[in-house]
């Protein structure tokens, strides 16, 4: 296996799957069965995933709700994301931990790097909500905290578009897609894979980027075997 310990990054949105907003069921048991595919394979795992689905905090800022209260509700959103798919994680036979970048204790721990490594080490898939407990900060930043943190191999952004583009693949007929891209070249070209924040922090510390479709069943496995599969930010 080309990845032997990876942090996977899922939107909120991706829960919703044909609904408008909240949790589709069918989505999540999907997505569990192929991150099974990976974890039976003894790929060591963390996730992240998005609140969007239930609440977005710079959306609410816009609209004149307090741009920290709204971040503070975004990353409840997230835990919320979190306790789904852990319950489905555990209905499936795996051994899921929820850890919290905001302290909520009849929940889930309190994130610290010592616990999730222990976790992942025996054999746990541990999922961090919260994002980094603080305001201003995305779940783009709070995933490339947490892989830093959990010294994982890359970041796996599972999107449902196959890569990175030079423009929206979904608007533009013409769209180019990048195999591979330097962060720099990403970043000059303002190509929205992450915001800055959590880009710049990846750059720094050579984190590697896959930027993958999560939507077509095999993918995941494919990327961890090494596959030439989405585009990869390095």
């Amino acid at each position: 296996m080309k990845y032997n310990r990876i942090l996977l990054k899922l939107s909120g949105e991706s829960l919703m799957g044909d609904k408008s907003y909240g949790i589709d069921p069918d989505k999540v048991n999907e997505f569990v069965h192929e991150i099974k595919t990976i974890y039976d394979k003894g790929i060591e795992i963390g996730l992240v995933i998005g609140g969007g689905n239930i609440f977005r905090g710079l959306s609410a800022a816009g609209q004149q709700m307090n741009r920290t209260q709204g971040d503070f509700m975004g990353m409840l959103a997230t835990v919320i994301n979190g306790m789904a798919l852990q319950s489905v994680l555990l209905q499936n036979g795996i051994d899921a931990e929820l850890l919290s970048g905001i302290k909520i204790d009849k929940i889930a721990d309190e994130v610290t790097p010592l616990k999730a490594k222990q976790a992942l080490s025996g054999g746990k898939i541990v999922i961090f909500s919260g994002g980094t407990g603080n305001p201003f900060f995305t779940t783009d930043t709070g995933a490339v905290l947490r892989a830093l943190e959990i010294d994982a191999d890359a970041i796996l952004k599972g999107t449902r578009v196959d890569g990175i583009y030079d423009k929206d693949p979904e608007k533009y007929e013409d769209a180019v897609k990048y195999e591979k891209i330097s962060y720099e070249e990403a970043l000059q070209k303002e190509l929205k894979v992450m915001d800055s924040t959590a880009f710049a922090l990846a750059k720094d510390n050579n984190l590697p980027i896959v930027v993958f479709d999560m939507n077509t069943k095999g993918n995941l496995v494919k990327v961890i075997s090494g596959d030439k599969i989405g585009t990869l930010v390095h």
